[in-house]
C-alpha cells in the first residue's frame, strides 16, 4: 500500500479536518456581519489548505488526509452570490495590503508581515481563479487521486440525539448522502456526526445510505458495551455493522489544549488584535462593512507574545513563527512514533491513531497551522519509518474484523455529552423544534403521492419543500451552540425564531390550501438550499 515504508511500519496516524459552517447567506443586504464566518474561512483555511495539498502532491510526497464538508458549507461554497462578494473580499484585502506595504515601508518591525499579507492574498485570489471559483472540485481531484478521502456531515448540521422524530434523523442523513453524490460523484463512505453526538439508533440510520463509519468523541468508544478490546485504536462495528473510529485524547490535548497545546505558543500570531481596531478610523474605513462599525478585517501585525493585554503585545516575527512551526511538527511526529511503538508492542496489532480537528483551527485560528500541516506531512513522509498517514476506508480495507460493541451516548463538547446543547440558555428551542419535526411528517405522510398536474398543485409541493427547508435550517446545531457560548446570540436567536416562524406560517398555508406565491418565491429566493430537495424524506414509509 505505501511501497517502502510497508515492511517497517507498526500503526497508522489518521488525520481527519471537520469543515463546517452554518448556512449565512443574506441576499437581502449588500453585506452581512455573520456572511464573514464564511469569507475568512475560505481565504484563510479552505483554500490555503487546498495549496498545501497541491505542492505535497506535486513534490512527490505520499499522505493521507480526511476531510468532512458538511452540506452546508459546500452549497455556500457553490453559491453564485456568496462567490461574487467573497471574490470582493479578496480584492478589497489585496488592495489594503497594497496600502499597507507603503504605509510600513519605514516601520521595519512591521513591514515584512505586511509584504506576507499581500503575497499571501494574492497568492489565494490567484489559485481561486485558477480553480475557476469552484474550489470543492479541486478538493474532488485530490479524492480522485487517492491522496484524501472526503466525507460529509448530516445536512444541516443537526444535533440527532435530541430529535424526537426519527425520520428527522433520516432526512439528515439521506440528505448528506444524496447531497455528496451531487458533489463528488461518488457514494458516501464515511460521516462526521455533527458534534460527534452519538445514541443508540443513529448507526442504523447510516447504515440505511450506505455508510460505512462514523467518527465518536473517545468515550463513546471506551464506554461501550463491552468494553472495546483495542480502546480507541481500533475501530469497532456498531450492532448495525456501521464502524466507529474513536478520538485520540492524546493527539487532541497537544493540539487543542488552552493551556499546553500548540497554538498557544508566544511566537504564533495574535488573533484578537487586528488592523480594523490599530488603524485610524478614515483609513481604515473602506475596508469596513456598510454601517461603518470598527472590526477585524483580517491583517494582524503582533505575535501572542504571553499573558498580557492586548495593547502590550509584541509585533509578529513571520521566520519566528514558521520555524516554531517546525518546531511543533517535529514533536508532533516524535510523540507519535513513540505512541504507535508502544501500542504496537503492548496490543500486538497495528493501531490507528485518530486525530479529528475543526478545519478552521487551521490557518483561520492558529495562523501557521496550515504550516505546521505541511512540515508536519513532510517530515511523516521523510524522516521516519514508525507510521503511515491513512483513511478510514483503507484501515477498513486492511483490517476488516473489528470488535463488536454498543457505543455509548456521547458528544465532543463539553463535559462529553448533551448539556452544550440543552441547558437553560436555549432549551425553549426545542418545543417548537419538535413540533415542526412532528408538523413536518404529518405534511409529508399526507402528500406522499402528490402528483404535479396542475398549477395548484406544482405550487403546493414548491410550498412543501420549503416547509423542508426551514426545518433543516431551525435544526442546525450552531443555533443552541451560540446561546451557551455567548457570542452572536442575537443572531443565532433571530436565525432560528425566523425558520421557525417561515415554517409555522407555510404550514398554515399548506394545511388551509392558501399558499401565498408571492410569500413563497421570497422564502426560496432567501433560503435557497438544496434546490434539489423533495420533502417526501419525511415521509413515513417512504
Amino acid at each position: 500500500m505505501r511501497e517502502s515504508k510497508e515492511k517497517e511500519e507498526k500503526g497508522y496516524w489518521c488525520l481527519v479536518l471537520h469543515s463546517h459552517l452554518p448556512y449565512v447567506r443574506h441576499p437581502e443586504y449588500e453585506d452581512f456581519l455573520e456572511e464573514d464566518w464564511f469569507y475568512e474561512a475560505t481565504i484563510e483555511t479552505y483554500i490555503p489548505l487546498a495549496q498545501v495539498i497541491e505542492g505535497l502532491i506535486n513534490d512527490g510526497v505520499d499522505f493521507r488526509l480526511t476531510i468532512s464538508f458538511s452540506p452546508t458549507l459546500m452549497h455556500m461554497l457553490r453559491d453564485e452570490l456568496l462567490n461574487k462578494r467573497l471574490v470582493r473580499r479578496m480584492d478589497k484585502l489585496i488592495e489594503l495590503s497594497e496600502k499597507e506595504v507603503w504605509r510600513t515601508r519605514y516601520m521595519p518591525e512591521f513591514h515584512d508581515t505586511a509584504k506576507m499579507y499581500n503575497k499571501l492574498f494574492t497568492s489565494v485570489k490567484r489559485y481561486y481563479e485558477e480553480c475557476h471559483g469552484n474550489i470543492l472540485e479541486r478538493y474532488k481531484k485530490f479524492q480522485d487521486e487517492g491522496k484524501i478521502e472526503i466525507i460529509t456531515c448530516c445536512g444541516t448540521h443537526a444535533f440527532l440525539p435530541l430529535k424526537i422524530q426519527r425520520r428527522t434523523w433520516r432526512a439528515q442523513v439521506h440528505l448528506a448522502a444524496q447531497y455528496y453524490l451531487k458533489v463528488f460523484s461518488k457514494k458516501l463512505a464515511g460521516i462526521w456526526l455533527p458534534e460527534c453526538a452519538y445514541i443508540e439508533g443513529i448507526d442504523d440510520e447510516l447504515k440505511k445510505e450506505g455508510i460505512k463509519y462514523f467518527f465518536l468523541e473517545a468515550h463513546g468508544i471506551l464506554y461501550g458495551t463491552p468494553r472495546p478490546k483495542y480502546g480507541t485504536f481500533a475501530p469497532i462495528y456498531c450492532p448495525s455493522g456501521v464502524a466507529a473510529f474513536g478520538r485520540d485524547m492524546e493527539t487532541a490535548h497537544q493540539v487543542w489544549s488552552a493551556d499546553i497545546g500548540y497554538p498557544g505558543d508566544f511566537d504564533y500570531r495574535e488573533f484578537y488584535r487586528d488592523v480594523g481596531y490599530d488603524l485610524d478610523y478614515d483609513y481604515i474605513r473602506p475596508y469596513l462593512h456598510s454601517d461603518g462599525v470598527r472590526r477585524n478585517v483580517g491583517i494582524k501585525y503582533y505575535r501572542i507574545t504571553g499573558r498580557v493585554p492586548l495593547h502590550a503585545k509584541e509585533p509578529y516575527n513571520r521566520e519566528w513563527a514558521l520555524n516554531k512551526a517546525a518546531i511543533h511538527a517535529g514533536n508532533f511526529m516524535f510523540n507519535r512514533e513513540r505512541q504507535i511503538e508502544y501500542l504496537y508492542d503492548f496490543l500486538r496489532r497495528k493501531p490507528i491513531v485518530v486525530s479529528p480537528y475543526d478545519t478552521e483551527l487551521f490557518g483561520h485560528w492558529w495562523f501557521e497551522g496550515i504550516d505546521f500541516l505541511n512540515f508536519l506531512f513532510r517530515k511523516i513522509y521523510y524522516d521516519q519509518e514508525i507510521f503511515t498517514t491513512i483513511t478510514p476506508s483503507e484501515y477498513l480495507q486492511l483490517y476488516p474484523k473489528n470488535q463488536i460493541v454498543q457505543p455509548a451516548a456521547s458528544s465532543w463538547g463539553d463535559k462529553g455529552y448533551f448539556e452544550v446543547w440543552l441547558n437553560g440558555a436555549n432549551d425553549w428551542i426545542y418545543r417548537h423544534l419538535h413540533k415542526a419535526e412532528e408538523r413536518m411528517v404529518e405534511l409529508a405522510t399526507a402528500n406522499a403521492k402528490l402528483v404535479t398536474k396542475t398549477k395548484n398543485l406544482e405550487l403546493k409541493q414548491r410550498a412543501l419543500n420549503q416547509l423542508a427547508r426551514e426545518l433543516l435550517l431551525a435544526e442546525a446545531s450552531d443555533w443552541p451552540f451560540i446561546m451557551t457560548t455567548g457570542t452572536m446570540v442575537p443572531y443565532a436567536e433571530r436565525r432560528f425564531c425566523e425558520h421557525i416562524l417561515r415554517f409555522n406560517t407555510l404550514y398554515e398555508q399548506i394545511r388551509k390550501n392558501t399558499i401565498d406565491e408571492k410569500f413563497l418565491s421570497g422564502l426560496e429566493w432567501q433560503d435557497n438550499i438544496f434546490p434539489d430537495l423533495d420533502y417526501r424524506i419525511y415521509a413515513e414509509n417512504a
